[in-house]
């Protein structure tokens, strides 16, 4: 128990957000968006925006990557056995009789779902329709690092997982504002940005459906943790960002300590992409149109 403990507030102290981790990471990020492009298309910088279309895209699939490697080695890790989750004995694919199939299936499906929202920034930061997609072995960050005891027990995994779902909301809705206020440059000063207003609003429209899906996995996580009512918000929030990727109050700093190894040990986003179909749902529906 004293472990478990330690580790709990080892997760509160990582992922308090109102206390914006600075340093290390931030430098390797800047680097990693350069890595991949947005077609040969420039980036647009607004008067009033802090981040680029790049930048922000590249941001969230980070946090994709980051999320498909939590949601993968929940369902590999001693946690699955949780009576919560799988029960005694029990695995994601064979839940024991002291077990709970259906919030199994929660992982499983949100395990799916952010391979998908990945799948799909990788194709944006391609460029036009018909350009070549990168493989995910290209993407940015391939290893993220997790508190000691992550996995081991359902309360820490799931202040971690309520954490980084409210911190992924959080950017999205940030990332939905620039867009917007992209869009809107773009509109009064017609050929100054190398996207249209037409383009900028399909980012933001991108950008709120996949927020709409990780609000899901918030609630369905208090679901799994019996915390009632799951859903408690009346509206979801920044909390605080103003930025996707730079600045002090950016998404970026926020997920910094899942880069570093100071963190704790480090997991293969590799791996977890590789054997994800062992242990995932799929999820329905595609992205939304342009």
């Amino acid at each position: 128990m004293e472990n478990l403990t330690e580790t709990g507030r080892t997760l509160g102290s990582l992922l308090d957000r109102r206390k914006f981790i600075k340093g290390a990471g931030m430098a390797s990020l800047g680097a990693a968006a350069t890595t991949l492009t947005l077609g040969n298309v420039s980036t647009l910088r607004g008067a009033t925006t802090a981040d680029t279309v790049q930048e922000i895209l590249t941001a969230a699939l980070i946090a994709e990557d980051l999320a498909t490697t939590f949601y993968y080695n929940g369902l590999i890790g001693p946690v699955i056995q949780d009576p919560n989750l799988a029960g005694s004995g029990g695995s994601a694919n064979d839940v024991s009789s002291n077990g709970n199939a259906g919030n199994v299936n929660y992982l499983q499906a949100a395990l799916s779902e952010e391979i998908s929202h990945a799948d799909l920034l990788r194709g944006l930061l391609a460029g036009p329709p018909g350009s070549p997609v990168p493989p995910a072995s290209k993407d940015p960050v391939q290893t993220f690092y997790f508190p000691a005891g992550s996995f081991a027990a359902l309360g820490p995994f799931l202040q971690l997982l309520d954490a980084l779902e409210s911190a992924f909301i959080g950017a999205y809705m940030t990332a939905v504002e620039e867009f917007a206020t992209m869009g809107a440059q773009s509109a009064a000063k017609p050929g100054s940005s190398p996207f249209n207003p037409r383009q900028l609003a399909y980012f933001a429209k991108v950008a709120s459906s996949i927020l709409g899906v990780e609000s899901e996995h918030r609630v369905l996580g208090r679901v799994i943790g019996n915390v009632n009512p799951a859903n408690n918000l009346c509206y979801e929030q920044t909390d605080g960002l103003t930025s996707v990727y730079n600045g002090p109050h950016s998404a970026v700093v926020a997920l910094t300590p899942f880069l570093t190894s100071r963190t704790g040990p480090a997991y293969s986003f590799a791996e977890a992409l590789s054997n994800a179909k062992s242990v995932s749902l799929p999820c329905s529906g595609g992205p939304p149109s342009p």
